[in-house]
């Protein structure tokens, strides 16, 4: 059967989407917060899922004068835990991740991969799968935009590197309820969220979006793609 729409660049989010999220990153979220007295909320961690790491860890740092110097400091206590946490637990595919890029890329879709990690956390994370090089057209990070979810930043500076200019052939698959909230700004027209990650189906089917899945392995079954 022939391809009815197959879109010219997928944009998928990193922990949660493409990896297991096993807790490492909120887990080292919060202990770093709670080094400064912090406690959070599960609602507000939950809250800040898929946003930019540092950003959201300024916006978590009640105002005063030393904001600056306590947001420094909890960020970078943050990576010290956070990379303590993967030593012993390394991020893993999701199954059936790897499948689901083969089939995309054998029918000459791009990838990209955006995420809320700086560059300096991902591309180590990203070498220890092999998805450092060869995989993606474009890997966008945090610190490489001004603005993280839920602005369409991400998303955009995706679509600039590989050289997708219209937002109607493009799909955005992330697992929070931040990911869909960018790809609905960046007027994507397949905005997929997936539920193997940090938010539950009654997170998300209250953001906007085209269509819920399990997991990126339910990808190549979506209308829009042929049938093998």
């Amino acid at each position: 059967m022939a391809a009815i729409d197959l879109p010219d660049l997928v944009v998928f989010d990193f922990a949660g989407t493409t990896v297991r999220d096993g807790g490492q990153v909120p887990q080292a979220l919060v202990t770093a917060l709670a080094g400064e007295g912090i406690v959070l909320a599960p609602e507000r961690l939950s809250s800040v899922r898929g946003a930019s790491k540092r950003q959201a860890i300024e916006e978590l740092i009640p105002r005063g004068p030393d904001r600056a110097r306590r947001a420094d400091h909890v960020y970078g206590e943050f990576l010290v835990r956070l990379a303590e946490r993967l030593a012993d637990e390394p991020f893993e595919e999701i199954p059936g991740v790897a499948e689901t890029f083969g089939w995309l890329a054998r029918r000459s879709v791009r990838l990209a991969l955006t995420t809320g990690f700086e560059r300096a956390i991902a591309l180590p994370a990203l070498a220890a799968l092999g998805w450092d090089v060869g995989v993606f057209a474009a890997i966008v990070c945090a610190d490489e935009v001004a603005r993280g979810r839920p602005a369409p930043d991400l998303i955009q500076e995706a679509m600039l590197r590989t050289g997708v200019g219209r937002p109607d052939r493009i799909a955005n698959v992330g697992d929070t309820a931040l990911d869909l909230r960018a790809g609905h700004a960046a007027h994507v027209r397949w905005n997929i969220g997936v539920l193997s990650g940090a938010h539950a189906h009654a997170d998300l089917v209250r953001e906007p979006h085209t269509h819920l899945l399990a997991s990126v392995a339910e990808l190549p079954a979506l209308v829009f793609f042929e049938a093998d």
